[in-house]
């Protein structure tokens, strides 16, 4: 499963790539914004220096909703860089804008996936990734990474190229429960990674090595 950082914090993004397991970044005008990233002109900027750090896809998502718009928008964000993939809602627009973007060699990640039909439609038109947001899913009441499970069962038997994006991860165990439910990549913030590390074990055993080790000396 490959790791991607959700984020437009620079500083995030470092870390993530220092840590040695980053395969990407997945951004949105909301976190744009949160890192103060305003106006055409500075987010454009802004996802080049993104695809400068990082070896993997960088997913630049279009505010537009209608085709021409989605249109537009998605060959702007390709030219900037080789490894933009564009972010697309799953809507009717944005379904017949994946299917462009695909016959026209742009990469796409379809967004904003709650069901397996709307997999199903991501995949047939081409999208390289599709994005299930199992922490909303989790707040409706409902479990989100069985509908991880469920879409990489549909995709294994239909020989879908398309990857599982598992997104709005919430924690640490998300990330392990959307391995063991087949998900292709993992996009986190920052603290559900680093919270992979943590284990209350590790720290007494560090504390008894580190403890003997100076009773050694």
């Amino acid at each position: 499963m490959k790791f991607f950082i959700d984020t437009a914090n620079l500083a995030q993004i470092q870390e993530a790539h220092d840590l040695g397991i980053l395969d990407g970044v997945t951004t949105n005008p909301s976190l744009m914004a949160k890192e103060g990233i305003k106006g055409e002109e500075a987010i454009m900027k802004h996802y080049v220096t993104i695809c400068d750090m990082v070896k993997g896809d960088v997913s630049a998502e279009v505010v537009s909703t209608d085709f021409d718009g989605i249109i537009e928008e998605g060959k702007k964000l390709a030219a900037l860089h080789p490894r933009i993939v564009v972010k697309v809602p799953m809507i009717k627009d944005g379904v017949k804008a994946i299917r462009w973007f695909t016959e026209n060699k742009i990469r796409t990640n379809c967004t904003l996936v709650f069901s397996a039909g709307q997999a199903i439609l991501a995949a047939k038109a081409g999208a390289a990734y599709v994005s299930p947001f199992i922490g909303r899913i989790d707040d409706s009441g409902w479990e989100g990474v069985d509908l991880i499970a469920q879409i990489a069962n549909i995709y294994s038997i239909q020989s879908f190229k398309t990857e599982i994006l598992a997104a709005s991860i919430r924690n640490a165990l998300h990330i392990v429960k959307c391995a063991e439910a087949g998900a292709d990549v993992c996009t986190c913030p920052l603290d559900s990674i680093l919270g992979l590390l943590k284990h209350p074990l590790t720290d007494i055993g560090l504390a008894k090595f580190l403890e003997d080790a100076k009773k050694s000396r």
